[in-house]
């Protein structure tokens, strides 16, 4: 864990309690409401698909979650960088693995420990819950028990199993390697590379590279006896034996001299920069070891300004991570109903990535990172969070797949397969993730003006420890340092940067700025020294007005209209200034923001179109392209109505404005969500589902976003307040500590 994204021991059992323990759960995919659903479920309908089953085995990934269903199976004999702490201790580990596989490939898992370090028995326990599953991910297995488990099951078992500790690791390696290689002006089968660390990860990665051309004896293994060697006996064992070399070369500083390539899966301070010194011209050197590398991209490029550097850890370019390979490998071999994963389409996966590097950087690839990504030393393997893995990574395994005969299903129409596969992209953790990053880049010194509250300071230091910037928490020294204590995170005092009037060296001017705003409304010098001395909210305001902050976040302990009245005593944030609530909601996969939530009351014609202009910025700001809908109970003129005229009325207004996103209404919400009811309306101008709603009034914005969060579970984010001069975002009195974060971090990016 970086020092920039910190995680504390408290925080991340709180992260696995709350709001219920551990992090997956099973919800029923089909109707459960009625006596009939539950016939048809249970007893007696569900005897028809066992017999259909019993007659013809493969109709099992037709009837069953079987062909999209993988198992993450672990002893525990090797938890991340822990050790041996047995089967239980690694169920957070798996049941972690499992829900990435729900997050970025939309695979059904469950985390499966075994208690038990006796290889056969492991081998058969599995094997015998094959049935239930379209595939077996091995995880935290320590060698060489794992080459024995996943070559025996791989042997024994119809489905794929693959043992993401070694192939994962291999795979991105190898696609890093690739474009490495490219850059370089280098043939795999030419170049001298070095191993250190011949442990599962490392042999795989030396085997999946010889299967793309490297040569057997210009790659030079090590372990910690130094370098494997033809004829060596000590420390040796027939998976190390098998990539002896014919060579001199005894010891790793021996083998890095002339190499071309060096990866490190062992431990921190393998390599010094002498041997970096001593390596060929434009080397390639990949330390993955975690969290610190064999050596550090800075002391490398220090000797050697000519290599390129890859390492684990998200805070260097050119990360390896296997969350880049197993989850969209999986998507395509499942999809194809493979009966294992093989070299080939393993390297089609490798190659699938090298090439997807190569590509030019959608815009909200770039807007996530805070950066603009193009290919070359410092961007040779895409990242995690861009959002075309889903749909060029499986078609490459699944063609592979097929090409080599382990598919049961194979795919006919990949244009059509390609468009499924975009349909499965949660653009919601897409976006938040995004937020996440540029909010990191950004470094925005974030002011939160409620210190008093338990939740605000949980978002203060969740925010200061993600590595997103400083945390300036307004409130009393003691106060805070109690209610940090009795939320059991006394040590993160230091951490915040505690403001309030009584320490702050600015108060006099603070007064002065508001006694120049306010003495024409009716407030005099002693009115003035109450509202900027003794209110949160007005201070905080001062602060951000003065540039003594970068953002603000406020509005979680009082209501949002008395708040913005307070902030108005500083700032321009009233509906005269042209300040629009929005509010995004997030459900099932889907972004729809609503407008306007906050501000006006009862907006007309002009004030729709103006909010529909200050909708789309803000969804611009989150990375998407707007489709804007008027909506009402009425659709384009029927039934008619006199209050639903204005909503007819205010796309003519937004036309002549000459905006370049798509509008159209009035409309029902059923119209402008569902693009099957859309279709009924050909002349509608929007090409696909809205994604801003521009409603009536006020309340019925607010009656909207609570019955989706109420009823329908969505997660709702905002108001988020747009058309300000000043990055200031109002959470609601319902707001959980996470709630109050993600208005900081978009507050942070200026969204709106």
């Amino acid at each position: 864990m970086t020092k920039n994204n910190r995680v504390t021991d408290d925080e991340a059992l709180r992260y696995h309690l709350d709001p219920t323990p551990g992090k997956i759960e099973i919800n029923a995919s089909t109707p459960m409401a009625t006596q009939r659903d539950l016939s048809l479920a249970y007893s007696p309908g569900v005897a028809v698909p066992v017999e259909v089953i019993a007659e013809n085995p493969d109709t099992a990934y037709d009837y069953t979650t079987k062909g999209n269903m993988v198992a993450v199976i672990s002893n525990g004999t090797a938890i991340l960088g822990l050790g041996n702490l047995g089967a239980l201790a690694s169920k957070p580990v798996m049941e972690g693995k499992s829900v990435l596989f729900k997050r970025f490939a939309d695979v059904n898992s469950i985390d499966i420990e075994l208690d038990t370090e006796d290889a056969d028995e492991f081998i058969n326990a599995v094997r015998l819950m094959g049935p239930s599953f379209g595939g077996i991910n091995l995880e935290d297995i320590k060698a060489p028990e794992c080459f024995i488990i996943e070559q025996r099951l791989r042997e024994e078992m119809d489905i794929p199993v693959f043992h993401d500790d070694q192939h994962g690791t291999a795979v991105i390696c190898a696609a890093g390697l690739l474009n490495a290689l490219h850059l370089t002006g280098k043939k795999i089968e030419d170049v001298k590379i070095v191993l250190n660390g011949a442990g599962a990860a490392g042999i795989a990665c030396v085997e999946l590279i010889k299967a793309m051309g490297a040569k057997h004896n210009n790659c030079i293994a090590c372990d910690t006896k130094g370098v494997i060697y033809q004829g060596r006996t000590e420390g040796m064992n027939q998976w190390k034996s098998a990539h002896a070399a014919k060579t001199d070369d005894r010891t790793l500083e021996d083998a890095m001299r002339g190499a071309d390539v060096f990866l490190g899966v062992s431990a921190k301070g393998a390599v010094t920069q002498d041997m970096v010194k001593s390596m060929a011209d434009n080397p390639v050197i990949f330390a993955m070891a975690n969290p610190d590398p064999e050596i550090t991209p800075e002391d490398a490029h220090e000797v050697r300004p000519d290599a390129i550097v890859a390492t684990g850890r998200s805070d260097y370019p050119n990360q390896i991570n296997n969350v880049l390979c197993f989850p969209y490998l999986f998507r395509g071999a499942l999809d194809i109903r493979a009966r294992t994963i093989n070299d080939t389409m393993k390297i089609a996966c490798a190659e699938a990535l090298a090439k997807l590097a190569r590509e030019d950087v959608p815009d909200e690839v770039a807007m996530a990172y805070g950066r603009k990504l193009a290919f070359g030393r410092d961007y040779i393997i895409p990242t995690p969070f861009d959002p075309r893995l889903i749909h060029k990574i499986p078609p490459a395994v699944a063609k592979a797949g097929i090409d080599t005969a382990v598919s049961r299903k194979p795919i006919v129409d990949f244009d059509e397969y390609e468009a499924a596969l975009r349909a499965r992209m949660d653009p919601t953790a897409t976006m938040l993730d995004g937020l996440h990053n540029r909010a990191r880049k950004t470094q925005a010194r974030m002011i939160f003006a409620e210190g008093d509250d338990h939740r605000v300071l949980r978002a203060a230091v969740a925010y200061a420890r993600s590595g997103f910037g400083e945390a300036l928490v307004v409130g009393r020294e003691d106060d805070v340092r109690e209610k940090l204590d009795e939320a059991g995170l006394a040590d993160s005092y230091r951490e915040l940067t505690i403001v309030n009037a009584r320490n702050s060296e600015h108060l006099e001017t603070y007064k002065d700025f508001l006694y120049a705003r306010l003495q024409r409304k009716g407030y005099d010098h002693q009115d003035v020294h109450r509202l900027a001395a003794r209110d949160r909210h007005v201070f905080s305001a001062l602060m951000l007005a003065h540039g003594h902050g970068d953002g603000l976040v406020t509005g979680a302990t009082r209501k949002s209209a008395h708040v913005l009245g307070l902030l108005n005593h500083v700032l321009d944030v009233s509906e005269e200034d042209g300040a629009v609530g929005v509010t995004a909601l997030l459900h099932k996969g889907r972004i729809v923001l609503i407008s306007d939530t906050l501000v006006h009351e009862w907006p007309d014609e002009e004030d729709l179109a103006n909010i529909a202009v200050r909708a789309a910025h803000t969804a611009r700001s989150l990375g998407l392209d707007p489709r804007v809908a008027f909506v009402s109970f009425s659709t384009f003129g029927y039934p008619i109505s006199e209050r639903a005229e204005k909503m007819g009325v205010a796309p003519a207004v937004l036309e002549k404005m000459g905006v370049d996103f798509e509008f159209d209404g009035e409309m029902n919400v059923d119209v402008a969500l569902n693009p099957d009811v859309l279709a009924n309306y050909p002349f509608c101008k929007l090409s696909g589902p809205a994604n801003i709603l521009v409603v009536p009034a006020r309340h019925s914005a607010s009656i909207s976003v609570k019955l989706m969060q109420e009823m329908g579970g969505a997660t709702v984010i905002g108001p988020i307040l747009s058309g300000l001069d000043e990055p200031i975002q109002l959470c609601s009195t319902t707001s959980t500590a996470n709630d109050i974060l993600n208005m900081a971090v978009m507050s942070a990016c200026k969204v709106g």
